[in-house]
């Protein structure tokens, strides 16, 4: 039996992104500054953060007045009633509350805290206070940086865009896949046959989310300034779908 192997890579001394920023070209440059190119198979997994910035999806909260029920929730969850203005904006619908915490289900489909909205790692500026918001459509940023690498470096790639993120039941954060282009973001495995000839029967495996957790070990989380990250060595098969195939439908969550 062949090992199998999966290698990741870090992009290393990327500049910081800004409002209008060419993202593929700086993943392209920080590439050939790593001697490495594009490979057909090559998954690259990048910061939710550095997208938004490129997309400029920053908001002074200066400028944002909040609604009654923004006021309402504001007092109940102890946060800054405009940003919970824009926490409401950004989702569909609350999911739970209390003192520090406000889940929300994402216009995306997510359910996370605070529609992803944070001021970690975002620069401010001298006359307030500023937060960024999620990509407009992570979906959409996954295919245009998938073409324009693929181009660039004649390879058929696969490119996630992932965040930090918790989850239910269990402390820390773990990478999630919020946008997925051209890998199976969802495999299912039902029907196949396990060690002994028995037929899976649920088994369902999110190989983006996997991917986007994988990754998340070298983006880090502080100040660690590496938020590409190559996959290399995977060798996935199966139909590609987006990062939407990853959402449970409302009905079937036990726990909404």
């Amino acid at each position: 039996m062949t090992t199998r192997k999966l290698e990741l890579f870090a992009l290393p001394n990327l500049p910081l992104v800004r409002p209008g920023d060419d993202l593929a070209a700086i993943i392209g440059s920080g590439l050939d500054a790593a001697g490495t190119g594009l490979e057909d198979g090559d998954v690259l997994i990048v910061a939710q953060k550095i997208v938004s910035k490129a997309e400029g999806r920053y908001v002074e909260l200066a400028t944002v007045t909040p609604s009654e029920k923004a006021k309402e929730l504001a007092e109940a969850t102890d946060k800054d009633a405009r940003l919970v203005e824009l926490i409401l904006q950004e989702s569909t619908d609350v999911v739970r509350y209390c003192p520090g915490v406000l889940i929300v289900a994402h216009r995306s489909g997510i359910v996370l805290a605070n529609a992803g909205i944070d001021a970690s790692n975002v620069d401010q500026t001298d006359d307030g206070e500023r937060v960024l918001l999620l990509p407009l459509d992570a979906e959409a940023s996954c295919r245009r940086l998938r073409q324009e690498l693929g181009q660039q470096f004649g390879a058929n790639i696969s490119v996630i865009v992932n965040d930090s993120v918790g989850r239910a039941w269990r402390n820390g954060t773990v990478g999630l896949a919020i946008g997925a282009d051209g890998v199976p973001a969802l495999a299912d495995l039902r029907g196949e046959l396990d060690l002994f000839g028995r037929p899976l029967m649920v088994s369902q495996e999110g190989i983006a989310d996997e991917l986007a957790s994988a990754a998340s070990l070298l983006q880090g989380q502080g100040a660690e300034g590496q938020p590409v990250v190559l996959a290399r060595g995977l060798n996935i098969t199966g139909d590609a779908n987006d990062a939407t195939a990853l959402l449970r439908p409302a009905e079937q969550d036990l726990f909404r």
